[in-house]
């Protein structure tokens, strides 16, 4: 009995500049508190009194009764952890229920900040010398060896440059730089049909060659750039979830600058239900659930400079070397990678709200567009998305989504 009241008197004994740190009704809340105060006024005193060796009886067992009560509420009531940061130029954020025996929040907040540090060395054109940074500056058509995740990304992308006939395109960083939109400084003007045809000669997703086992890629021309903002953060946000789950955390929702990946339940249960915001940022336009499902989102309301009273879009359409100038406000794409979700919404963007519209329709992707109409905002929802948003389809979805998945996608993995 000694032994459960020297354990139990940090719990109950709280001292006033501590009593902040609890939060009355939540009892799992108690084992935050900590232990080891370094007053000896806290010790219990014994001696051998009859009074007090009847105090200390009675007072073990309700502390024992109450240290029942707290580890049954504990189990009864799973911790939803948040944890935040930045990266790649925008913010993240990672919600999961923690399991019983997972390793500490602070110790997963630290490496998922590695995870997304390592995924910036090799994809962002912002890092001097990071993988594709170096890649880029490497003035010569020899094999040039890189990670084989990049080798992985770089594949999806040249996939969905082909599916997409080159309207979405992973070397389109030289037009990306001539309208001031890549890590070099913005110069606000608009460029010349002469500076714009001759970077067009440099876009196009077959002058790069990539081998997966060795790993390496090259250029067929030594002033080929690749970018793979596009993409990115997508494969960002699945290298964080992959990561969560080898760490036995199967219930998360992970967001890297609005993109998106969710997988099993909240701490109540439910099933996490996301969003996808209005393009002028008053409120949500439409909000679903999703599990073990992404959604990526492209518009052209967030990046943008203003030439004379005309918006000129971050978004470059490949094909004529020029941001997109359609109605279409943003595209949201649902799939079970991120990454592929990610790059599919560019492409959808790129092509407009017909073109890709279509396109999503024969790929069996979920697309929610939002498409400009004067001052008004309309909705376009092709068949695949309105039967995931359906409530009884929810799992039914999620099996066909990942199966078709698998289908068309294995061979890029």
């Amino acid at each position: 009995m000694k032994k459960i009241l020297h354990n139990l008197q940090y719990v109950i004994l709280i001292p006033p500049w501590r009593e902040k740190n609890l939060r009355i009704g939540n009892y799992t809340k108690f084992r935050d508190v900590s232990v080891g105060f370094p007053s000896s006024s806290w010790q219990i005193q014994y001696d051998n009194s009859s009074f007090y060796k009847d105090f200390l009886k009675k007072t073990s067992l309700l502390l024992l009764f109450l240290s029942i009560v707290f580890i049954s509420c504990g189990k009864q009531s799973p911790e939803e952890v948040v944890l935040k940061g930045k990266t790649m130029g925008t913010t993240y954020s990672v919600k999961y229920v923690n399991p019983a025996k997972s390793v500490s929040p602070i110790q997963i907040h630290t490496e998922i900040d590695s995870v997304l540090k390592h995924v910036n060395m090799e994809m962002s054109t912002y890092i001097p010398n990071s993988e594709i940074s170096r890649f880029n500056a490497f003035n010569k058509t020899d094999w040039f060896p890189v990670s084989k995740d990049f080798v992985i990304v770089l594949r999806q992308a040249k996939y969905v440059a082909k599916i997409s006939d080159g309207y979405f395109d992973p070397t389109i960083m030289p037009l990306v730089n001539l309208w001031g939109f890549g890590p070099e400084k913005r110069n606000e003007k608009i460029p010349t049909r002469a500076e714009i045809d001759s970077a067009k000669k440099l876009v196009n997703f077959t002058l790069i060659d990539e081998k997966i086992d060795t790993p390496e890629i090259r250029k067929k021309l030594p002033e080929v750039y690749l970018d793979f903002s596009s993409i990115a953060k997508g494969y960002g946000v699945d290298k964080v979830g992959d990561f969560l789950e080898s760490k036995g955390i199967v219930n998360y929702l992970v967001e890297i600058g609005g993109e998106l990946r969710a997988h099993g339940v909240k701490a109540d249960s439910s099933i996490w239900r996301v969003g996808v915001v209005n393009p002028n940022e008053e409120g949500i336009s439409i909000a679903f659930k999703l599990d073990d499902l992404s959604i990526a989102t492209s518009g052209d309301y967030m990046n943008y400079f203003e030439v004379n009273g005309k918006r000129y879009s971050h978004t470059i359409n490949p094909k004529t070397g020029r941001p997109i100038t359609h109605n279409l406000a943003s595209v949201s794409v649902v799939d079970p990678s991120c990454m592929i979700a990610d790059a599919y919404a560019t492409a959808f963007d790129v092509l407009g709200p017909e073109k890709g519209f279509a396109l999503s329709e024969s790929l069996d992707i979920p697309v929610y567009m939002i498409v400009r109409k004067g001052n008004i905002f309309e909705v376009k929802m092709n068949s695949e998305f309105k039967k995931l948003i359906g409530e009884n389809n929810i799992a039914s979805n999620k099996l066909r989504l990942k199966n078709r998945f698998t289908k068309k996608t294995a061979i890029q993995r």
